[in-house]
């Protein structure tokens, strides 16, 4: 008789909770301002945060936004809120630290070579 080992296969979860509120967002369109660049500045993200608190202030989607955000531990400003916000509020992003400095190389990689 064979020994199999059982193992544990991990499955692909998608976003959890709904998204219809983003076909309406405000925001749409202006991805620069609600995700850093790579190495961005303190001072960059506090002007870059703040112009995007303006456009969340009168979205109709802020609430629904703020709640997606949390409940998948999104990067990036969502709903009125910055990382760090959601954080305090005990949303803290999942990705780890080397995941988000891959993630941000990767968009500048993305960037330079459509530059180029």
């Amino acid at each position: 008789m064979r020994d199999f080992v059982e193992t544990a296969v991990e499955t692909p979860v998608g976003p959890s909770g709904p998204t219809e509120w983003m076909e309406t967002a405000a925001c749409s369109g202006h991805s620069e301002l609600f995700f850093a660049p790579f190495a961005e500045r303190p001072e960059a993200r506090v002007r870059r945060e703040a112009a995007a608190k303006l456009i969340c202030g009168v979205c109709g989607s802020m609430a629904s936004c703020r709640d997606y955000a949390r409940v998948n531990r999104e990067l990036g400003f969502w709903g009125g809120e910055s990382e760090s916000e959601r954080a305090e509020a005990g949303f803290p992003p999942t990705t780890p630290i080397i995941g988000r400095k891959r993630v941000a190389e990767m968009r500048a990689r993305a960037a330079m070579a459509s530059a180029g």
